[in-house]
């Protein structure tokens, strides 16, 4: 018993469920979607499927992620104990673990419709396929945007059964909020990335990092305004912008002498952030 309870916490560990925010940078832009998509009523069921969904998907992404970095997060200060690096997991249970976590993500998306379906074999293709373009591409905080806020399109395909050009605006719009608050945590394992050769937006900007976060919240913030705009949002939806402004304001103070653990204080801050735009969208909705 004991045996068992141990294994299930380095379980718990790999697809960081004790350590939830990246469950919820995941979620707070597919909900924005969700209400957005629906007009402010979505159907509760698909809130429950994608708020389960996102959960799940993301803790498969974890597994797979520690998978593809095993051999570099020994090398990393914060990753160089976790559960697979550590040799307390096997590779075989890492893959085991994602696969049926995906698994129950697919059944879960069972009753929707078929492009829904089409959706989220991009987004497990997109999912897995990220931890390797550290390796090659300058800017992987931007692939991990793409991964992250694939529950747009997928929200907006579940309740229009279509995938309107609003649905990639804001799949672009968390893009860069991904390179803002990715290159924050990357700034964390600058020292790190540098000596084993991985790729991140912390060190493509160099010392213009926190220009480019920065110029980042903006660009994301202008067009998620463009799409509350376009969907006749007003007051609430702004206040709620407002907040993810000063919120965005504070980052700045913390990151701009890239200390490593204020950069990562800044990091886990983006939930509130997020949850402030899905507050000011869902109160504009609900108080019309």
């Amino acid at each position: 018993m004991n045996a068992f309870v141990t294994r299930c916490h380095w379980y718990v560990k790999l697809v960081r469920l004790d350590k939830p925010i990246g469950i919820l940078l995941l979620l707070w832009p597919t909900l924005v979607a969700l209400w957005f998509a629906s007009a402010g009523k979505p159907d509760w069921k698909l809130v429950f499927i994608f708020s389960v969904g996102t959960v799940l998907m993301r803790s498969a992404g974890c597994a797979v992620n520690d998978f593809a970095d095993r051999d570099f997060d020994k090398h990393v200060k914060r990753t160089a104990e976790r559960p697979l690096t550590s040799g307390k997991i096997s590779g075989k249970e890492a893959l085991a673990v994602a696969g049926i976590l995906a698994l129950i993500s697919f059944a879960l998306i069972l009753p929707l419709n078929t492009l829904t379906k089409q959706l989220s074999v991009f987004a497990v293709l997109i999912a897995v396929s990220y931890p390797y373009f550290k390796r090659f591409f300058a800017l992987p905080q931007a692939y991990l945007g793409i991964a992250f806020g694939f529950g747009i399109p997928m929200a907006y395909a579940a309740v229009q059964n279509a995938v309107p050009m609003s649905a990639w605006i804001l799949l672009l719009a968390n893009v860069f909020w991904s390179l803002a608050y990715d290159t924050e945590y990357a700034m964390v394992d600058r020292d790190d990335d540098l000596k084993i050769g991985i790729r991140t937006s912390a060190i493509t900007f160099g010392r213009y990092d926190v220009l480019a976060v920065m110029l980042c919240y903006g660009a994301s913030f202008s067009l998620i305004s463009v799409i509350a705009h376009q969907y006749g949002l007003s007051s609430w939806f702004y206040m709620g912008m407002g907040v993810a402004v000063v919120f965005a304001l504070y980052h700045y103070t913390l990151i701009r002498e890239r200390d490593r653990m204020r950069c990562f204080a800044a990091f886990r801050h983006n939930n509130w952030l997020g949850a402030a735009i899905f507050a000011g969208v869902a109160l504009d909705y609900a108080l019309k």
